[in-house]
């Protein structure tokens, strides 16, 4: 499907004024960041980069599109033709997938025609958004199960077909182990999981004979639905039978019960006694029903017996917080070849954006190799760690730091140049590891769930003395 019309009908109303007003080959600097981590957490993690490079490569506006704005009644036939001409020639730049990143700190950047820059903004949004956001989520999830597998369960809830691919292909950078989605392992090879529903027991004479006949189709694969009528009752008294009669004579000892409802810490402990008594000490124990980090890190507080997790909509939805936030904001200009910073100013100080082309920089420490900080600097500054560098916090100026022994490195990468795409996307799997092996270097104190510790994203003193030179001229 064509997405190039998908965008806020405002980008198309500046992007003909622009040319209207011969400003249309001005050259424009964006920023896409956010202001708050969802949830109240400490951090975010980057996703969707691979699907907004699909997006900028495939923009083409075709005569049926051509032909409807033109039935607006509002577009120059001069805007229309090069729309019909169109060819994306801006550079971008972007920070990796699985990355934590931190408020205010720019995801993507872009530089081109002002027309452009621009017009790309809705589904910059709408990308990034997303999926950053189900990331998120899912790795608070992750982190709650303390190591025990996590899969997403959540298409059926999920907010359209792109919720639920999409949303699985981030839930999957975030950590999960698989998903439910069939789509979702075709296109990003995310392994599709899954077994029966309640359905399969009831469509039997009797639970056994449901179970049974399931061991008999997938012995290999035999999780066995046991709440359909009681848990603890017939659910994994008869679950025990089958794997009697069906797979222990072939002697298979992999096997398993899903819970989906009840009291999931009361019914995880008593199974896990009766599988063992029964002799399957091996059997897994995998529980779903509305599950997110709050429900899944209170009962394994509370003793509960489970090895693994299926969570579907508080995770495809993120439903606690369902909107990342966001924005897309004018950061500089170019006037005869020379960046002309630009700031907006509003009433709420945390809408008061960063000016200037910038670069973001992690700052590592040598001995722990975790992180200390971000730095956003100017795009022409290069934070040298041979030394000693100050940073600082810069809201609180009198709150500084100095440090030594010390790793900067750049986040942003470049993804387009001039329109050429300069990036090769990682696999999928990579990807997932990267996002691992950089969650080990943020502070767990920054990882808490509630009243996490503040990580600090600075500007370097000519970025900050830039910023507060455009805020005493218009203030």
């Amino acid at each position: 499907m064509n997405y190039t019309l998908l965008t806020d009908f405002y980008e198309l109303t500046m992007a003909n004024g622009y040319m209207k007003n011969g400003m249309g080959d001005k050259i424009a600097y964006f920023d896409m960041y956010y202001r708050k981590a969802p949830d109240g957490g400490g951090f975010a993690i980057a996703a969707g980069l691979e699907q907004l490079i699909n997006y900028f490569e495939n923009l083409k506006f075709t005569d049926e599109d051509i032909e409807y704005l033109r039935s607006k009644g509002i577009f120059d036939e001069q805007f229309l033709d090069y729309l019909r001409n169109f060819k994306f020639e801006c550079s971008v730049w972007a920070i990796p997938e699985g990355t934590p990143v931190f408020p205010n700190e720019p995801l993507v950047t872009v530089r081109g025609p002002i027309m452009q820059a621009q017009f790309v903004e809705t589904m910059i949004l709408l990308t990034i958004n997303h999926q950053s956001l189900i990331a998120t989520k899912s790795n608070r999830i992750v982190r709650a199960a303390d190591g025990r597998a996590v899969m997403e369960f959540g298409s059926r809830r999920a907010q359209g077909t792109s919720g639920a691919v999409e949303g699985a292909r981030a839930a999957y950078i975030g950590g999960v182990a698989g998903t439910a989605c069939t789509l979702s392992d075709k296109l990003y090879g995310i392994p599709a999981l899954g077994t029966m529903a309640h359905s399969w027991v009831q469509s039997f004479d009797s639970e056994y004979e449901a179970f049974r006949a399931y061991a008999e189709v997938y012995p290999n694969n035999c999780t066995l639905l046991v709440d359909t009528y009681s848990v603890l009752n017939s659910g994994v008294p008869n679950a025990i039978r089958v794997f009697d009669e069906v797979l222990k004579p072939r002697g298979i000892t992999s096997c398993g019960i899903r819970i989906d409802s009840g009291d999931i810490t009361y019914l995880t402990k008593k199974a896990r006694v009766m599988l063992d008594n029964a002799g399957y000490p091996q059997a897994k124990i995998v529980v779903s029903n509305s599950l997110d980090e709050y429900i899944i890190r209170d009962i394994l507080q509370q003793g509960a017996k489970i090895d693994s997790f299926g969570v579907g909509e508080r995770l495809i939805t993120s439903k606690s917080e369902p909107v990342f936030g966001g924005v897309y904001k004018l950061a500089a200009i170019e006037k005869d070849g020379v960046i002309e910073p630009k700031i907006k100013l509003s009433e709420n100080v945390a809408k008061i954006t960063t000016p200037h082309f910038k670069k973001v920089y992690r700052l590592f420490a040598n001995d722990t190799q975790m992180a200390i900080a971000d730095v956003m600097t100017c795009y022409d500054e290069e934070i040298k760690d041979d030394g000693e560098y100050e940073i600082f916090d810069p809201e609180h100026t009198w709150k500084r730091k100095k440090i030594r022994n010390f790793t900067a490195v750049p986040l942003q990468v470049q993804v387009f140049d001039h329109g050429k795409l300069v990036y090769n996307s990682p696999p999928l799997d990579e990807i997932k590891r990267y996002c691992e092996e950089q969650l080990d270097k943020i502070w767990d104190e920054v990882k808490r769930f509630e009243n996490p510790h503040q990580y600090y994203v600075d500007l370097s003193q000519k970025l900050w003395a830039v910023r507060y030179r455009l805020l005493s001229e218009h203030k």
